[in-house]
């Protein structure tokens, strides 16, 4: 985290990876109309599978929650994305950014993770230090 930064907002959400994966399957646009193409595929450029989607998408509703599901919210502007390291981090764009900028939300750390058929994410928003004053 930045120096001098604080934690404005924190999301968290879990998906069903098989439930998950029966939506995909079910609705076969569902994918196009979540993830932006670079999300859907890996580093290397093969199909991501169902687990690695579903925490994606677990992403998104955790950031949707710390931002309070702000109206109107487009999920093509939440994206996940892999340094050539692995790691994930998330850009933010348009809808989603402004949601941001009027919560004074300037940074995003992600943590994201699927075993035994869950996949789960947790969302740190954070913004500049905040000075709490005492009565």
């Amino acid at each position: 985290m930045p120096v001098g930064a604080s934690v404005v907002a924190v999301g968290i959400d879990v998906v069903a990876v098989d439930r998950f994966a029966a939506a995909l399957a079910r609705t076969p646009t569902l994918a196009r109309r979540l993830f932006n193409p670079d999300e859907q595929v890996t580093a290397t450029g093969h199909p991501r599978g169902p687990a690695s989607l579903a925490a994606r998408f677990a992403v998104k509703e955790a950031v949707a929650k710390a931002l309070g599901v702000p109206a109107g919210m487009d999920w093509h502007d939440c994206r996940v994305v892999s340094e050539l390291s692995g790691r994930p981090v998330l850009q933010v764009s348009q809808t989603v950014a402004d949601a941001a900028a009027a919560q004074g939300i300037t940074d995003w750390r992600i943590s994201v993770s699927h075993d035994a058929g869950i996949a789960a994410a947790v969302v740190l928003a954070i913004g500049p230090a905040r000075t709490e004053s005492t009565p």
